[in-house]
């Protein structure tokens, strides 16, 4: 009788625990930190825009960033676990879908995030094409609302799209980076792509 396989995605390891312990809902917080961390992407008083929000943990870490001067708009198609302060709005809606305007409500913005994943099917080709609709999607979002100056950081599947997805945001921001955070499991082929200095009026 063969047996199943178990999903790695699904074990808690040391980062989970330590992100439940602070007080949020997934591991993904550390991605994002480190990348605050290394390019010194928030500061106190930004507008910030986070794409595929849930469960909540880069809009609670956005926030404790921001400060009360800040503000940030979250968006997701699941409602978020973490709560936050009374200057967020949370729209559980499909980026895809939602209208431009459907942004605007707090644009423009110092910084556009997008921890947007596709549902993945096992075919990583597939799954990478995927990847590539949602971060460009993100793109278009940033494009329309960001400041001249800003940043973004866009998760992207690895693949055949992804030079393609870096010449986009090479297109939008003076500097692009591809960061892969030490908190990335290791079997994931995920990386982000992190542009700095919007380009006015690109």
């Amino acid at each position: 009788m063969a047996r199943s396989r178990r999903n790695p995605y699904s074990e808690p390891d040391h980062r989970t625990r330590a992100a439940k312990a602070a007080g949020y809902p997934a591991r993904s917080v550390f991605k994002l930190a480190e990348i605050d961390q290394r390019v010194g992407l928030l500061r106190p008083g930004h507008h910030v825009l986070d794409l595929g929000a849930a469960p909540g943990s880069w809009s609670k870490y956005v926030m404790e960033r921001i400060g009360v001067a800040g503000r940030l708009l979250a968006v997701d198609l699941e409602p978020l676990s973490a709560p936050l302060r009374p200057n967020s709005r949370v729209v559980t809606a499909d980026v895809l879908t939602l209208p431009m305007d459907a942004f605007a409500e707090l644009a423009p913005y110092d910084v556009v995030l997008s921890d947007m994943a596709p549902r993945t099917t096992g075919n990583r080709t597939t799954d990478a094409w995927r990847s590539f609709d949602l971060f460009d999607r993100a793109l278009s979002i940033a494009a329309a609302w960001i400041k001249p100056g800003g940043g973004f950081v866009g998760k992207i599947f690895m693949g055949e799209s992804f030079e393609q997805a870096r010449k986009n945001a090479a297109a939008l921001f003076r500097e692009v980076k591809i960061v892969r955070p030490e908190a990335t499991r290791s079997m994931s082929f995920e990386a982000f792509l992190v542009g700095l200095g919007a380009r006015p009026g690109a």
